[in-house]
């Protein structure tokens, strides 16, 4: 007996009527309001997205002010 590949496919793990891949791209198809993510984890996501941006915020914040072209001497003082 051979094993199950291991797959991160939702098709294979929703069983739908017979349970085929082509069933269940069908409901999913018809109800595209089921298949997302569930609110919690969307929520989840959005927070962990703002402290992200708060803490890059604020290391740039914190980072020293360097120039990037430095203005140079004219050579025609010398």
């Amino acid at each position: 007996m051979t094993r199950k590949k291991k797959t991160r496919s939702l098709a294979d793990r929703v069983t739908i009527r017979t349970g085929r891949r082509k069933d269940y791209k069908k409901w999913r198809h018809e109800n595209p309001d089921e298949v997302g993510s569930s609110q919690r984890f969307q929520q989840k996501k959005v927070d962990q997205r703002k402290r992200q941006a708060e803490r890059k915020q604020a290391r740039q914040e914190q980072a020293p002010q360097i120039e990037i072209h430095p203005k140079r001497p004219d050579k025609d003082d010398e």
